[in-house]
């Protein structure tokens, strides 16, 4: 426990909702968990576990929570936004907001990528990169970054759909909700090209805007959002184009997670409802001093810790390659055996890269200077479909120039990095030349 988070710990107020703090650490720790699992290392290189085991794909039913992040980002994003606008006295905070929420997502985000954009340039140099895993490493360890991108455009879109939340309330949920449903059909039953990756603003969109509803204490049958999501989910998989798997299978046809699918929104109401269900008796145990500076510790590096962590399991999988020992085949025994030993090793690696990459996400002082929103906003857009490229094309083939396409377009590893830093270059640059001392 830092001293910091100790102090922050004892210095919160009584009015702050700490279960979101609860869920933003527990959100993150589960895919975390989750990933450690799936990532199956064997003779012939990295599968998946839950391709190799399908039955075990009901499980993402529980461990897909990254509606419940989203959700918890929208409910911080309402208030953020509240209270900069509050603090601002009338002038313009669209800037300020975007570099508020931004730098601390991309600051530990640019380090990671440009550590390991390092390390895939040397180790391809050296023609170390065709082994069982280290060709393979390359082009899965961005992967999880495409949850930063899709966050990073719901910071964006806060202020707008913010005003219609405020209007409209849960009508505009129900408008994001009705056009994932539209893009579906589009996709299913017209075979309209490329109409599904609007679900990827449609349906997070939809999950973001639940977190403004809780905001405003609007989630009042919490009971009935989950059972609708749930049976919505039941019946669409049951019935419909859509896998069990509520995580991407390599060499699927179909995918709930990319792009997003009607069903997966569905996942995220039951999700949602699940957690505001649990809200009462989790705050009865946060109002506890050493669980509560835990969370507020936990919170102070998860950014970190999950940039790094697949980085941490592929380190323990070549330490036993390096050491000559034999790795079993995935879903054995064995490897089952082995499962809990590579699980703790892999968090003893994590938290001394978290040791040595936190201060990249330690959080910049208060900026409400005006700023230009336009900079602001094309460097957010930058950002999104720099990082979301970067997921879908690794970091191996960088002398060959691999490619993948993002929506219709061809992206490489390079170009997505350049687009990147240069997205995160402008939202650093976005206030005025002018820098107003604002009045809270």
């Amino acid at each position: 426990m830092t001293a910091s988070a100790r102090d922050l710990a004892d210095a919160t107020p009584a009015s702050r909702d700490r279960y979101v703090d609860l869920l933003r650490v527990a959100s993150l720790g589960t895919v975390v968990l989750g990933h450690w699992l799936m990532a199956a290392v064997g003779a012939d290189g990295i599968g998946n576990l839950l391709a190799l085991v399908p039955p075990l794909q009901v499980l993402t039913w529980g461990l897909q929570v990254m509606p419940v992040f989203f959700f918890v980002g929208g409910f911080s994003h309402a208030l953020s936004y509240r209270s900069l606008e509050r603090r601002a006295a009338g002038r313009p905070v669209y800037a300020a907001f975007v570099r508020a929420r931004l730098r601390r997502l991309l600051r530990p985000t640019l380090v990671f990528v440009l550590v390991w954009a390092a390390l895939a340039l040397t180790v391809q140099l050296a023609g170390a990169d065709r082994g069982p895993l280290a060709g393979p490493a390359l082009r899965m360890v961005t992967q999880p970054l495409w949850f930063i991108g899709i966050y990073l455009a719901m910071a964006a879109f806060t202020p707008p759909l913010l005003r219609a939340h405020a209007r409209w309330g849960w009508a505009a949920f129900a408008a994001l909700a009705g056009a994932a449903a539209l893009v579906d059909v589009l996709r299913f039953a017209l075979h309209v090209p490329y109409a599904e990756f609007l679900n990827f603003a449609f349906v997070w969109l939809a999950v973001h805007q639940l977190g403004f509803l809780r905001a405003d204490g609007r989630i009042r049958r919490p009971a009935l959002l989950g059972a609708a999501g749930l049976a919505g989910a039941v019946l669409l998989v049951a019935a419909g184009p859509y896998p069990l798997s509520m995580v991407g299978m390599p060499g699927e046809k179909v995918s709930n997670m990319a792009p997003p699918t009607l069903a997966l929104l569905c996942h995220g109401m039951w999700l949602v409802g699940a957690v505001q269900l649990a809200a009462r008796p989790a705050a009865a145990l946060l109002a506890r001093p050493r669980v509560w500076r835990g969370v507020v510790a936990a919170n102070g590096v998860a950014m970190t810790a999950f940039l790094w962590h697949l980085t941490a399991m592929l380190a323990v999988y070549a330490a036993q390659l390096a050491a000559g020992l034999a790795l079993p085949e995935p879903a054995t025994a064995a490897w089952w055996a082995q499962a809990p030993v590579r699980i703790l090793a892999a968090a003893a690696l994590t938290a001394l890269l978290v040791a040595a990459f936190r201060r990249f996400e330690a959080p910049s002082g208060t900026d409400t200077a005006p700023g230009s929103g336009p900079a602001a906003a094309l460097g957010a857009a930058l950002c999104l479909l720099g990082i979301l490229g970067l997921s879908m094309t690794g970091l191996g083939g960088l002398l060959d120039g691999h490619t993948a396409t993002l929506v219709a377009l061809p992206v490489t590893a390079p170009a997505a990095i350049g687009m990147a830093v240069a997205g995160a270059w402008l939202v650093e640059r976005s206030p005025s030349a002018r820098r107003v001392r604002l009045r809270g």
